[in-house]
């Protein structure tokens, strides 16, 4: 390893820590909104914004922070965005009611969006050339830890103490990283102003993406077409996105260099970041909606449940970045790391509604392995090519489009999860019905046995098909998850082959006299 000080540590611990408080963030509050929900007296429309509000500035500001980064200075505006984050985090928790509460997680999402595409490129130009993947590896522990360990954070602050303490939580973090972010953060190597206000490419990123987010996250609640305001975000998205994309290609100052997608390596990797987002976020989610929706765990429980395969991507992240280092192929290593996410998925895929937490245990790690061997060769592959101005640049856009990637992810799940519920339970009810040989033989079995309780005949028969019922759409449920998880893993193995779109593996030489001390 090169020569490596305790500043440049500490420049380290402090991003990965503010990193990983705004990523906890984006998930901390998902197992709380009950909780929220009877202290404010919000509907459950009302809370859902709170999340709803947090995502669309975080992925905007994500999108921004290359562009305010030069114009106002990578340090001061990292430092500020952690300041942001601390002040709307504590304002947060002193809501007393639900639109006060989705205006500061507005800002809080504004912060974190700054601090999380600041804080990769800060890591990629601490470390020196040679040491990239090691930068990487500890910019990705934070990114795949920090939302699985949300709910778990958030499940236990809110049953020990109150909602109001998973915003408190962040202040001491946020203080000590504001300090220390201002006395060791060094200035960037390159320097490079922002030459003019794209008010164009801002407002049209703003209204494009800042809709398509609204709609990823609200649509399946609102029946997508059924809503007239998704439909007309829908195509504010779709008119604010494809405006955008045509004016940035082409104005003199663009707010996000898109012209970076000229190279290969870059756009490669820009792709599956959003493989990336897609795959983390909607297994993130699916799994603690299935253990808690069907099988009845708590979300402590899920979140140990989670744990293991958080350490196994942890433990592996820095491993692969040695690997990479001695000459292991990143793309090897990117088609194992699929590999595996794929088997995990098929691992899930053969489950049943009677397995314990015990059964989870190996996928779980599986799927650890697979990230961790996902993520450091994609992201070094992809930036490897970028300089001076350009770093900060990609790892917002890389940023941004994996934040999407999961968006995207989320929603799909969630309406696919929806409507194969619906026709399996249609399938099911045929078959199982009170006409049916196999529902009447049921039928009667459930009967039995209440009329050897003591139960009316009528009420026999009524709690034999209510019985029925429930065990139907159990029985749909249980299928519609697992049609989930398969559809996640052939996603995964789709793209596989397209891992041959990057160009030979780079090999990360050691530059002399950069990064010294």
């Amino acid at each position: 390893m090169a020569r490596f000080g305790a500043r440049q540590w500490v420049v380290v611990i402090t991003v990965a820590c503010a990193t990983m408080l705004q990523l906890i963030d984006t998930s901390i509050v998902n197992v709380s909104l009950a909780q929220m929900m009877g202290n404010l007296g919000a509907t459950l429309e009302d809370i859902s914004w709170v999340i709803t509000s947090y995502a669309v500035a975080n992925v905007v500001m994500i999108a921004l922070s290359g562009w305010l980064a030069q114009r106002f200075g990578r340090k001061r505006y990292f430092v500020t965005s952690i300041v942001v984050f601390t002040l709307a985090s504590l304002a947060c928790g002193m809501s007393n009611n639900v639109w006060a509460l989705v205006l500061f997680r507005f800002i809080q999402g504004m912060g974190g969006g700054g601090i999380m595409a600041t804080g990769q490129a800060i890591l990629v130009e601490t470390f020196p050339r040679e040491e990239l993947p090691f930068a990487n590896a500890i910019y990705g522990m934070t990114v795949v830890i920090g939302p699985t360990i949300g709910p778990t954070l958030g499940g236990w602050i809110t049953d020990h103490l109150s909602w109001n303490w998973i915003f408190y939580v962040n202040l001491p973090v946020g203080i000590l990283a504001t300090a220390l972010a201002w006395s060791y953060l060094p200035p960037p190597h390159h320097h490079s102003k922002a030459q003019s206000m794209d008010w164009t490419g801002i407002f049209l990123l703003v209204a494009g993406i800042g809709s398509l987010q609204v709609v990823l996250e609200r649509g399946q609640d609102e029946g997508w077409t059924d809503s007239a305001e998704i439909v007309l975000l829908s195509v504010v998205a779709l008119v604010g996105i494809v405006w955008f994309l045509w004016h940035e290609w082409h104005t003199r100052w663009p707010v996000v260099h898109l012209r970076l997608l000229k190279s290969r390596p870059y756009a490669t990797g820009v792709f599956f970041s959003f493989i990336q987002g897609f795959g983390l976020y909607s297994s993130t989610f699916l799994v603690p909606v299935f253990t808690q929706s069907l099988l009845g765990f708590t979300a402590t429980d899920t979140g140990l449940l989670m744990l293991p395969g958080s350490l196994a991507t942890a433990l592996t992240m820095p491993l692969i970045g040695k690997s990479m280092q001695r000459g292991l192929s990143p793309r090897l290593l990117a088609g194992s790391g699929f590999t595996l996410f794929f088997l995990f998925t098929l691992m899930l895929s053969g489950f049943n509604d009677q397995i314990g937490t015990g059964d989870f245990f190996w996928p779980l790690v599986v799927r650890g392995l697979g990230l961790g061997m996902l993520f450091i060769p994609l992201t070094t592959l992809a930036l490897a090519d970028l300089k001076g101005a350009e770093i900060p640049q990609g790892t917002a856009m890389t940023n941004m489009v994996r934040q999407l990637g999961g968006s995207v992810g989320i929603a799909m799940m969630t309406t696919f999860v929806s409507r194969r519920n619906s026709f399996h339970r249609s399938v099911l009810a045929e078959k199982v019905s009170e006409y049916s040989q196999e529902g009447s033989s049921r039928l009667h079995s459930a009967m039995n046995f209440f009329l050897s309780k003591g139960d009316s005949p009528w009420l026999a028969r009524t709690k034999g098909i209510a019985l029925l019922t429930r065990a139907v759409s159990r029985q749909a449920a249980l299928l519609s998850y697992l049609d989930a998880f398969r559809l996640v893993g052939a996603f995964f193995l789709i793209f596989l082959p397209l891992l041959l779109l990057f160009k030979k593996p780079v090999k990360f030489e050691k530059v002399e006299g950069v990064h010294a001390d």
